[in-house]
């Protein structure tokens, strides 16, 4: 079976004359993602060799119905982004509900090309279709690059986020 023909797609970016499917990650594609985690320099310190918690955050990513973890496919096949969405109902602001945007990554191999400019558009139109009506993320704050890059397509640092570790 061929990507077109996957049915695990959920929409196609064209980029420079270069269709890429957006899909539903599987399992086998659990390495290739943290593969892309993996690669900067905040990643390489964060991410492990040990395939196993990935395993079980996928199994129970996967189960969840509202979340959405992405692979963004090569016309090969090969995985060259991802990003993980959270629907966040809440009661504030009107009761809006919300798309979390995590762990957004496009392989150095196709960056440059308009590949996160598509997929983050194609976020926008998957929260619309979902009902939600805020599109929130965050990034850390070394990734100057992401930053900049986000606020070119309007996104607003309006917040400050705050983490207590655990572990």
């Amino acid at each position: 079976m061929g990507i077109a023909d996957d049915a695990s797609r959920l929409g196609t970016l064209d980029v420079a004359g270069t269709a890429y499917a957006v899909t539903r990650a599987r399992r086998g594609d659990v390495g290739a993602l943290v593969a892309l985690l993996a690669d900067d320099e905040l990643g390489r310190q964060r991410e492990t060799a040990d395939p196993e918690p990935y395993l079980r955050a996928f199994a129970r990513i996967d189960r969840s119905p509202d979340h959405l973890l992405v692979a963004v496919r090569a016309p090969e096949g090969t995985v060259v982004g991802t990003l993980h969405l959270v629907m966040l109902p809440d009661l504030s602001r009107g009761a809006t509900l919300r798309l979390q945007v995590e762990a957004v990554r496009v392989a150095t191999s196709v960056r440059d090309l308009g590949l996160g400019t598509a997929l983050l558009e194609w976020v926008t139109g998957y929260a619309r279709s979902h009902g939600a009506g805020l599109v929130q993320l965050t990034t850390d704050r070394a990734r100057e690059d992401a930053r900049r890059f986000y606020e070119r397509l309007g996104y607003v640092p309006s917040h400050d986020g705050m983490k207590l570790h655990l572990g």
